[in-house]
């Protein structure tokens, strides 16, 4: 596991080789990279560097900023660009570097890394270095021209109007000089787009997603505290509707609000669970979408089924704890249309609570829409209010609760109970649809929120 904000993963430095194998993968002409030894041993740091220089080797670019290499390090760069407080002051290979200094009288009096020297340099540090003699009266002359203090503030001018100087004069001898005596020959490469040497297909890019996603959110689905959360719900509802019936109105109407918690629950509990999912994700989504690593399409799809499977797990040990305990019919047909009508229900709750995390891609707003949205299903779901106004019909007609609810009730009772023809229940055709009508069209929102979403 990487890890993250609430997650201990690897380690910094692992981290930043799993970064920079992620852009490796892509194959790229170009890799651009911010400093990626620091925080490295010296060993793993040549390695890096080691495979920076292969891949510079077979025809990228590869171009890096880093800070004090090491001389073995140093030893595998093509070319350098020494800065000094935003100014150039080489650009040329790096074996030669050194060569460049010591013609303008820079070289250092004892054994140093070259890499440590050009860096010292850069920031006017002068000590066990040697420089001209006009250097040193141009020093001298400075500082009695100026306060202590407004020595100190800038810090070493002369050195570094000395080393730019130099260089502009090195670059202005360059240019007058025919390009056949800077080369021996001229040589042009037309730029050439090369195509990836491999681009996975749709279904390559699912399955390593779903793979991915499924060790990722495994540990948070089925941690111990969710089991433990699940067990001691079913514990609850076991002690409350133990060995109940439904042999008089109101103890049918104790077993029907047991069936509206059950579907309250397994809706409430997979709909915030994947609220947390596109906002938690948006910057790594955004970070691989932007260099084209995978479709889109390839993502939302691998991701909605890994946790799709997830969410499916422990509501089948919740029903097998309750459900031939609490008085409900005991046939092994009416308990598997009980668990498909609660997988219906969890399936069309997941959809929504994605379809809510795309829109807002904020944690904060999209908590809180989702309250409102769980609420709201609640109260229209049947059990409360009986006859909802009419302007308020829409609530219930998109409540994923309200026909899950129904659709439980025609699994255990029959349509001539006066409860059940209260209810308006029917065949279950109906409700079956509708739960399938919503299922397609949040994942259709979810998809095209995602879609247009800004992520980078």
């Amino acid at each position: 596991m990487v890890g993250g904000k609430f997650m201990r993963g690897v380690s910094g430095g692992e981290r930043k080789r799993v970064c920079i194998g992620n852009e490796i993968l892509l194959n790229p002409s170009l890799l651009f990279l911010d400093e990626p030894t620091s925080g490295l041993d010296s060993t793993t740091a040549l390695r890096i560097v080691q495979l920076l220089q292969n891949m510079a080797e077979e025809g990228k670019t590869v171009v890096t900023t880093i800070h004090q290499p090491s001389s073995r390090v140093f030893s595998k760069f093509d070319k350098l660009i020494l800065l000094g407080k935003g100014s150039s002051l080489y650009f040329g290979k790096a074996s030669e570097a050194m060569l460049y200094f010591s013609s303008i009288g820079c070289y250092p009096l004892i054994a140093m890394n070259p890499a440590e020297f050009l860096v010292d340099l850069s920031n006017g540090d002068v000590n066990d270095k040697s420089v001209p003699a006009q250097l040193d009266d141009d020093k001298l002359a400075f500082k009695s021209r100026h306060s202590p203090a407004e020595v100190q503030e800038v810090k070493h001018p002369i050195t570094h109007l000395f080393l730019v100087e130099a260089y502009r004069l090195k670059v202005g001898e360059a240019d007058r000089k025919p390009a056949s005596v800077l080369n021996g020959k001229v040589e042009i490469t037309a730029g050439e787009v090369k195509s990836r040497d491999f681009e996975a297909t749709w279904w390559d890019q699912f399955s390593i997603l779903f793979q991915r996603g499924f060790k990722e959110k495994r540990h948070e689905y089925l941690s111990t505290i969710r089991v433990v959360q699940v067990i001691a719900i079913a514990v609850v509802v076991l002690l409350l509707w133990w060995h109940s019936d439904a042999s008089s109105p109101q103890k049918l109407q104790d077993q029907a609000g047991l069936l509206f918690f059950i579907s309250v629950f397994w809706g409430f509990l997979p709909l915030f669970n994947s609220v947390f999912t596109f906002p938690q994700e948006r910057l790594m989504l955004a970070k691989e979408r932007s260099v084209g690593m995978y479709k889109l399409s390839a993502y939302f799809a691998a991701r909605s089924a890994c946790d799709l499977l997830l969410d499916l797990t422990l509501p089948i040990l919740f029903l097998l704890m309750v459900y031939f305990m609490v008085g409900l019919k005991s046939s092994f047909s009416a308990f598997s249309l009980t668990l498909l009508a609660l997988f219906l229900n969890i399936i069309a709750a997941q959809g929504l609570g994605l379809a809510i995390g795309a829109a807002f891609m904020d944690l904060k707003k999209a908590t809180t829409i989702a309250s409102v949205v769980v609420m709201s299903f609640m109260l229209s779901g049947g059990f409360y209010l009986k006859n909802v106004p009419g302007f308020m019909e829409w609530a219930r007609n998109v409540s994923f609760n309200y026909h899950t609810y129904k659709l439980l009730l025609k699994i255990q009772y029959s349509c001539s109970c006066g409860f059940i023809r209260e209810m308006g229940v029917g065949s279950g055709g109906l409700e079956v649809g509708a739960l399938f009508v919503m299922i397609t069209a949040y994942r259709l929102l979810a998809y095209l929120f995602l879609r247009k979403m800004k992520l980078y």
